[in-house]
């Protein structure tokens, strides 16, 4: 017997427990600000001579320019791992998939690496280095989608342009084995600062969030998530099979390839303002689809909403677990979601094997 919850009563659950989620971490931190002052404190910060708040100025300076776009950034990409969680999930109608399998976060991680290394100076010139220096805040983004799309890519090309999931399964092992070394090359020739940065950014971390970052991986959401959801009934013919949906009219080859595209390009911007951060693609969209079915049209913009509030409870979890340190929450969302993903693959081991 399966439990569902139904569209009203699902939603505003999810929306709830986002503004609950939120007022915490505005709240929690190293330093504790009571709710009736993040309240002021945010309204002081956006107009700061509207209203005669009586609230300390470094409170509105925290909340303002630390913790307000921290929470977004952890929304937004919390929103694009369970979004391409759900995608992916539904494309190889198997609920062990996950955006990592097909080399995109390894990928955008090769991308990164090269921006943070060539920028510390000691690789090729140090002339080639102090130009890196002055834009590597521009490139570290658009590096690391590119070699998400890249990587993503080739496990198209390889895997038989997406006609065989075993051989795109595959593919993924191959190219994410091939990123690791490249990774691992990297790190040998970085010096100190470049590969403690190489490092932390692997663990997975919102600790770098600015406005910029924010309206970068924002815009992405949106695009992607639009360009998605449309293809929302397409993806539930996919569910019958390859055979059913193109009876049903679906160009099933165009389909694979536009959501490997999209997928590649939503989490290599994710990867690139926050580091790699897993298995939240993988419980989120598990979770929903339990409560409340497969229909893509719901479990998309709910796995949004599930992936948003997710990694923002973790990531506050991890800003007060080892107070005043930082525990990166790629991390706490490896410990949340390895033991997940093991219940899962016992749960498939007859079918598998």
């Amino acid at each position: 017997m399966e439990f569902r919850l139904s569209d009203k009563s699902l939603l505003p659950v999810l929306v709830a427990l986002l503004l609950i989620g939120s007022c915490l971490s505005l709240g929690v931190g190293a330093m504790a600000i009571g709710w009736r002052d993040v309240l002021a404190g945010l309204m002081h910060w956006s107009w700061p001579g509207f209203l005669s708040l009586d609230v300390p100025e470094q409170y509105a300076l925290v909340l303002g320019e630390i913790r307000l776009p921290r929470l977004l950034l952890g929304l937004i990409v919390g929103g694009i791992l369970g979004l391409c969680g759900a995608v992916m999930q539904g494309l190889f109608r198997n609920p062990l998939a996950d955006p990592a399998i097909i080399g995109v976060s390894a990928g955008a991680g090769v991308g990164a690496a090269l921006v943070l290394v060539f920028a510390s100076g000691t690789a090729l010139t140090t002339v080639a280095g102090g130009v890196l220096k002055q834009v590597h805040w521009l490139l570290l983004p658009v590096a690391a989608s590119f070699g998400g799309a890249l990587s993503t890519w080739l496990v198209y090309r390889l895997g038989d342009r997406g006609k065989s999931v075993v051989m795109m399964l595959l593919a993924g092992v191959a190219i994410n084995a091939l990123a690791g070394a490249a990774i691992g090359l990297l790190n040998y020739v970085a010096d100190d600062r470049a590969l403690r940065d190489i490092t932390l950014w692997q663990m997975g971390s919102l600790g770098g969030a600015t406005w910029g970052a924010v309206a970068m991986a924002a815009s992405v959401l949106l695009v992607a998530g639009a360009l998605l959801w449309r293809r929302a009934p397409a993806l539930n013919a996919l569910l019958l099979g390859e055979s059913e949906a193109r009876h049903l009219g679906v160009d099933v080859a165009r389909l694979k390839q536009l959501m490997i595209v999209l997928t590649a390009i939503a989490m290599g911007a994710a990867v690139s303002v926050s580091g790699m951060i897993g298995f939240i693609g993988l419980v989120v969209p598990h979770t929903i689809r339990l409560l409340r079915g497969p229909d893509h049209r719901f479990l998309l913009p709910y796995s949004v909403l599930a992936g948003g509030l997710l990694l923002v409870v973790a990531d506050t979890v991890a800003r007060t677990l080892v107070a005043p340190a930082e525990l990166p929450v790629g991390i706490l969302t490896a410990l949340l979601g390895a033991p997940f993903f093991i219940y899962l693959l016992w749960q498939q081991r007859r079918q598998i094997f």
